[in-house]
């Protein structure tokens, strides 16, 4: 009966964990799948709250971008709102909301489960890798092009990142993504102007990186499986 309830144990994590992502899934279809949010809608509530418009779109963007509304689509519409300078700033607010928002969520409902099935040995060597390396694995996620910022708080949330490297990686990652689809969508009447240009070149060098930066993260991540294996 002891040895059996180990077993049983990892198992309830299991399904814990497989529950908390099946519901993150599920939310991220109906929000930028479905579109079951209108984002016109919302953009005009907050254009109507006048000089506090800024700060009412941080707060506002940053839940939304935490059930998974488009961060693009978000930040386009700040810099539709308040131009390239103000829009960028509001959207990295934002962003770094988004991250501590998902983040703690993540923390709370897989942080127990994750450090269950990885086992107290693994869970504590986890630990002082994030430790060591937890700001760098946020800032080079924001550089991979079509991962889910979101939903990677959840799964660095859970995971154990410490919540001052979620939002600090977040802002550093974030800032030229943030540049890019702010000013976009400040320049959404004229996608000739300088600016627009400007926006795709910064656009395609974050791409570049990004690719670069997936490749580095895999071979460092094969390294130290195979060392915790051999140990």
């Amino acid at each position: 009966m002891t040895d059996d309830a180990p077993a049983v144990s990892r198992r309830r994590h299991a399904v814990r964990l497989l529950v908390f992502f099946a519901f993150l899934f599920a939310l991220f279809y109906a929000v930028a799948i479905a579109r079951v949010i209108d984002v016109e809608d919302v953009r005009g509530f907050i254009a109507s709250t006048g000089p506090a418009a800024p700060l009412v779109y941080v707060v506002v963007s940053a839940l939304l971008g935490a059930v998974f509304v488009p961060g693009p689509i978000l930040a386009a519409g700040s810099g539709f709102l308040f131009g390239p300078l103000l829009g960028t700033f509001v959207t990295l607010g934002a962003t770094v909301g988004t991250a501590t928002v998902a983040s703690l969520a993540g923390r709370r409902a897989g942080r127990d489960s994750a450090r269950g099935l990885l086992g107290a040995e693994r869970a504590d060597r986890l630990d002082a890798q994030i430790e060591r390396r937890g700001l760098w694995a946020v800032v080079g996620q924001r550089f991979i092009p079509g991962v889910s910022d979101a939903l990677a708080s959840y799964g660095f949330g859970a995971f154990g990142v410490p919540l001052w490297q979620m939002a600090v990686g977040a802002f550093i990652g974030s800032a030229p993504r943030a540049f890019v689809y702010t000013a976009l969508g400040a320049s959404i009447g004229d996608l000739s102007a300088p600016l627009a240009y400007t926006a795709i070149a910064v656009w395609c060098v974050m791409a570049i990186i990004g690719v670069f930066a997936a490749r580095s993260g895999y071979r460092s991540w094969r390294r130290s499986r195979a060392t915790t294996t051999d140990g």
